[in-house]
C-alpha cells in the first residue's frame, strides 16, 4: 500500500488507472471506516483512502486541535483492508492558499439540524469533498449513512455539479448495545459510554411512536428531547424528516420514507445518530 503526501505523487500514482474507489476520512479510524474500505473493494477498482482534518468545517470553538491524528496507526489497519493507496496531505499541501473559493450547497439541505447548530459546517465538507474529488478524481465514493444529512449533501453537490461519481452509501456500523461506532466515541468516559446508548435508544422510541401515530410527531419530538435532558444530555435536535430533503413530514408521508435523526452533548462530547423508519 503506498502513502502519498502530494497531490503531484497522488496523480501520478493514479495515472495507471482508469478508475478508482475513494473512502474520504479525517482518520482516527474505526471498524466502520474499515467497513467502508471493504464496500468500495467490492466494484473490482483500486481503492483511495484519504485522510485529512479539514479545518474548514470546525467552527473556532469546536475541537479541531484536539482531534486525533493517529496516521501510523491508520495505515496499518487500511493496509490490512486491502486499502491501495493513503492520500494523506497537509493542510498546506490540499490548501496551499487560503481557499476563498468554496462550495455552498443548498441552504434547505444544509442550514437545517447540523447546519443549524453547525453554521457554515457543510460549507467546509462540501469544499474538502469537492477538492478531493478534483484531486482523486474517483469513479465511486462510499460514505457511512450514519452522517446521513453529509450524505445528502454531497450527493445533492455531485448532481448539481454533474461530476461523473458515483455516491455510494455504506450502513452505520454499531456496537454490540448500538451505539453507532464514531471517532468521537474515543472523548466519552467509561460511565458516559454507559449512558451514550441513550441517544440510539430515543431515536428508537421516537421512531416507532411517530410510526403508530403520524399525526403525534412533534409532541414525540419534544418528549424526546426532554427525555434527554432529564438524562443529563444537552439534546440539539431529535426530530423525524422525510428521507428524500430531510423537510418535515407532511400527513401524506407514510412510514417507511422518513428518518429520524438526533444530535446531543454528553459531557463534552457531541454524538450524531440516525435511523430510517
Amino acid at each position: 500500500m503506498d502513502v502519498l503526501h502530494s497531490v503531484t505523487d497522488l496523480r501520478q500514482a493514479l495515472a495507471r488507472h482508469t478508475d478508482c474507489a475513494l473512502v474520504p476520512t479525517m482518520g482516527n479510524l474505526h471498524e466502520g471506516h474499515i467497513a467502508l474500505i471493504h464496500q468500495a473493494r467490492r466494484h473490482g477498482l483500486p481503492v483511495v483512502a484519504s485522510i485529512f482534518v479539514n479545518r474548514l468545517q470546525f467552527a473556532p470553538h469546536e475541537d479541531f486541535d484536539q482531534y486525533p491524528r493517529t496516521l501510523a496507526g491508520d495505515c496499518e489497519h487500511l493496509a490490512k483492508a486491502g486499502c491501495d493507496l493513503v492520500f494523506a496531505p497537509s493542510e498546506a499541501e490540499l490548501y496551499p492558499q487560503p481557499q476563498t473559493c468554496k462550495v455552498q450547497p443548498n441552504p434547505a439541505l444544509a442550514d437545517i439540524l447540523e447546519g443549524e447548530f453547525r453554521p457554515g459546517f457543510f460549507v467546509g465538507v462540501s469544499t474538502v469533498v469537492m477538492k478531493l474529488f478534483a484531486c482523486v478524481q474517483p469513479k465511486v465514493a462510499v460514505f457511512g449513512q450514519k452522517d446521513y444529512q453529509q450524505l445528502m449533501v454531497i450527493r445533492h453537490m455531485v448532481a448539481q455539479m454533474a461530476l461523473p461519481i458515483e455516491v455510494e452509501a455504506a450502513p452505520t456500523l454499531r456496537a454490540e448495545d448500538g451505539l453507532a461506532l464514531s471517532s468521537r466515541n474515543a472523548y466519552l468516559s467509561p460511565s458516559e459510554r454507559a449512558q451514550a446508548i441513550a441517544l440510539h435508544q430515543a431515536l428508537q422510541t421516537l421512531g416507532k411512536r411517530v410510526a403508530a401515530q403520524p399525526q403525534e410527531r412533534q409532541a414525540a419530538e419534544a418528549e424526546a428531547l426532554a427525555h434527554l435532558s432529564q438524562l443529563g444530555w444537552q439534546p440539539d435536535y431529535l426530530c423525524i424528516r422525510r428521507r428524500t430533503d430531510l423537510q418535515a413530514p407532511g400527513p401524506d408521508d407514510a412510514s417507511g420514507s422518513l428518518v429520524a435523526l438526533g444530535a446531543a452533548r454528553l459531557g463534552r462530547t457531541r454524538l450524531i445518530d440516525n435511523l430510517e423508519c
